[in-house]
C-alpha cells in the first residue's frame, strides 16, 4: 500500500517516505507515528491512541511525544505553526488533514545478487536491496517475567533507532519486526520475507539486580553467525543501561557489516564493483590496523570510485 498526499508518498511495503524521486531520512519509529496518522485520518488521534499502537502501552514522557510530532512534521514539509497536514486539536488530539490517494505498491525490479537465494522462495519473498539492510527482531525476553518485556522491548526499539542513524545501510521498520516477537524464527527466512541481509537477534535475562543482554549479528542469506557479544550488568538506572547497551551495540554493528560488505564484495572481480562496493571495500580497511598496505588499497577503491563519477560534482 501507498499512500499518496502533496508530493509525498509512503510506501508501507518498503517503510519509505519520499518527496518526488527524493527519499526522505526519518527514523522508523516517526515513520510508524506517520502511518497511524494517515491511516486514522478521518478521526482525531489521542495521545493515548498514539502510545498503545506506535509504543505499545510503553510509559512515554510529553517531550518526547511532541519531539517525534515535531519529526514527522518536519519530515513531510510542515510544521506547529502551519499545521497543513498534521492538525493539532486542543485537548483532544491530532488529525492528518492532508487529501491522500491510496494506490497499491509496484512490484520491485528484480535486483542483481552476488549469492543465490534458495531456489524456490515463499511467494511474499523481497528482493535485496542494492544497499546492505538489516532487520533487528525483537529481543526476547528470557527471565519469565512479564514485566520485563518493556525493557527487552526498549533495548530493541533503542537498536533501531540508533542504526537508522547510519546511512549507509537501511534499517527494516519496527512495524515489520515486530510482527516476529513471541515467534521462533528462521532467520533465512526473515531475511526473505523483509529482504534483509543481515538479521540481529538478542535476549534479555535478569536475576535479582543483575541483567545478562546477548546481541548476535547474522547473515540471513547464509545463516553464518557475523558477530555475536554478551554483557552482564548490574541493573541500577534502567535507562542508562538501556543507552549503554544500544551505545555498545550500534558501534559494534557499524565496522561488523562493513567488513561483511567487503568480503561479499571480493567474490567478485575487481573490475566488476560497482559504486556501492568500491565505497564497502574502500571503508572496511579504514576500520582494520592501519599499515601502509591498508591505506593504500583503501585510497584504490576510492580513486576508482571518483574516476568512474561516484564523488559527485
Amino acid at each position: 500500500m501507498i499512500y499518496n498526499f502533496e508530493e509525498y508518498s509512503l510506501d508501507l511495503d518498503r517503510q519509505e517516505l519520499r518527496r518526488g524521486a527524493e527519499l526522505v531520512d526519518v527514523e522508523p519509529q516517526v515513520l510508524d507515528l506517520l502511518h497511524y496518522l494517515i491511516r486514522n485520518r478521518e478521526r482525531v488521534v489521542s495521545k493515548d491512541d498514539l502510545i498503545a499502537d506506535v509504543w505499545k502501552g510503553r510509559i512515554v514522557s510529553d517531550s518526547t511525544l511532541t519531539s517525534r510530532i515535531t519529526s514527522a512534521r518536519q519530515a513531510i514539509g510542515d510544521s506547529g505553526d502551519q499545521q497543513r497536514l498534521i492538525r493539532t486539536i486542543a485537548r483532544k488530539g491530532l488529525r492528518f488533514v492532508g487529501e491522500v490517494h491510496e494506490s497499491a505498491a509496484k512490484q520491485a525490479p528484480p535486483v542483481k545478487r552476488d549469492v543465490a537465494l534458495p531456489a524456490a522462495p515463499d511467494a511474499g519473498a523481497r528482493s535485496l536491496p542494492d544497499k546492505p539492510s538489516i532487520a533487528v527482531l525483537p529481543f526476547v525476553n528470557m527471565s519469565g517475567d512479564p514485566e520485563q518485556e518493556y525493557f527487552s522491548d526498549g533495548i530493541t526499539e533503542d537498536i533501531i533507532t540508533a542504526l537508522s542513524r547510519f546511512r549507509w545501510f537501511l534499517v527494516i521498520a519496527r512495524s515489520s519486526t515486530f510482527v516476529y516477537k513471541g515467534q521462533g524464527v528462521d532467520v533465512k527466512q526473515v531475511g526473505r520475507d523483509l529482504g534483509a541481509r543481515y538479521v540481529l537477534e538478542g535476549s534479555v535475562r535478569k536475576s535479582g539486580q543483575r541483567v545478562r543482554i546477548t546481541a548476535q549479528l547474522i547473515e540471513a542469506i547464509s545463516g553464518g553467525h557475523i558477530w555475536a557479544e554478551q554483557y552482564d550488568r548490574e541493573l541500577t538506572d534502567i535507562f542508562a543501561l538501556q543507552d549503554e547497551i544500544t551505545a555498545r551495540v550500534a558501534a559494534a554493528i557499524q565496522p561488523k557489516l562493513w567488513e561483511a560488505e567487503d568480503i561479499r564484495g571480493s567474490r567478485r572481480s575487481v573490475d566488476d564493483l560497482d559504486a556501492w562496493d568500491l565505497v564497502a571495500r574502500a571503508m572496511s580497511h579504514q576500520w582494520k590496523l592501519r599499515t601502509p598496505r591498508t591505506i593504500t588499497e583503501s585510497r584504490s577503491m576510492l580513486v576508482r570510485l571518483c574516476d568512474s563519477g561516484g564523488c559527485g560534482s
